[in-house]
C-alpha cells in the first residue's frame, strides 16, 4: 500500500503547481484567485490554499487583498524595471564572490548548464520557438549555476525570488532575442572560465537592460 503524502508534502506540491502556473503564466496577471475554485483546481484544502498563497505573497507573486481575498500580482513596465534592478543588484554580486570562489566542481556545473542552454538556443534560432518553457528552464539553470559558488544560501535563495518574478516578464512576453542573447550567454561563460569579473558584470548588465527594452518595446506592458 502506498504511504500516505503528509500535509507537509502536499503543502508544497500545492506550493509549487501554483507558483509554476504564475510564472508561466497560466495564472494570468491580475486573476483573482478563488479559494473554493482553486480547491477544486489543485485538489487541496482551503487552510492549505491560504497558507501557499501567502508564502507566494511573500515572494511578490500574489497580492493580498483584504476581505477581497487573493489575487495574481499584475505586471507593469514600472515594476520590470525595479524587479531587474534588483535582480542585476544580487546577481552581479553573486558573480563576483562565486567566480572568486569557484573550483572545478563550479566549472563543470556552469559547462554542463551553458551546454543544455546553448543547444536550445541553436534549436530556437533555427525557428523551434515552441520550446519556451525548455528554454527558460534552462536559462534559469545557467545564471544559478554562475552564482552557485557565491558561499551565501541567503543570497541564492533571494537571488531565486527575484529571478523568477524577472522570468514571469519573458515568459508572458515570449522574450527571446535571438543571437545577441545567445552571444551573451556565451561570453558570460568564457567569463566564468576566465575567472574575469569586472567584464562578466559588464556583460551581465547589458543582458539584462536589453531584455528590458525588448520587452518594453513590444507595447503589451502597462506603464504602472
Amino acid at each position: 500500500m502506498a504511504a500516505d503524502v503528509s500535509p507537509e508534502t502536499a503543502s508544497d506540491n500545492t506550493y509549487k503547481r501554483i507558483r509554476s502556473d504564475i510564472i508561466f503564466g497560466r495564472l494570468e496577471p491580475g486573476k483573482k484567485l478563488r479559494l473554493e475554485k482553486l480547491r477544486a483546481q489543485y485538489i487541496t484544502s482551503v487552510s492549505t490554499l491560504r497558507e501557499v498563497l501567502f508564502r507566494l505573497v511573500s515572494e511578490g507573486l500574489v497580492t493580498a487583498e483584504g476581505q477581497r481575498g487573493f489575487g495574481v500580482v499584475d505586471i507593469s513596465v514600472a515594476n520590470l524595471r525595479e524587479v531587474a534592478a534588483m535582480r542585476n543588484l544580487l546577481e552581479g554580486h553573486a558573480l563576483r564572490q562565486s567566480f572568486a570562489s569557484g573550483d572545478i566542481e563550479w566549472e563543470g556545473r556552469v559547462v554542463a548548464a551553458y551546454h543544455k542552454l546553448c543547444r536550445l538556443e541553436e534549436m530556437m534560432l533555427n525557428g523551434e520557438q515552441e520550446r519556451t518553457m525548455q528554454w527558460k528552464n534552462y536559462d534559469r539553470e545557467f545564471h544559478g549555476a554562475l552564482i552557485s559558488a557565491c558561499g551565501s544560501r541567503a543570497l541564492l535563495e533571494t537571488h531565486s525570488v527575484i529571478f523568477d518574478q524577472f522570468l514571469r516578464y519573458q515568459i508572458l512576453a515570449v522574450v527571446f532575442r535571438g543571437k545577441q542573447a545567445a552571444q551573451e550567454h556565451k561570453d558570460l561563460l568564457q567569463c566564468a572560465l576566465e575567472r574575469d569579473a569586472d567584464r562578466a558584470l559588464e556583460i551581465l548588465d547589458r543582458h539584462i537592460s536589453a531584455c528590458i527594452e525588448y520587452t518594453v518595446s513590444l507595447g503589451t506592458l502597462p506603464e504602472r
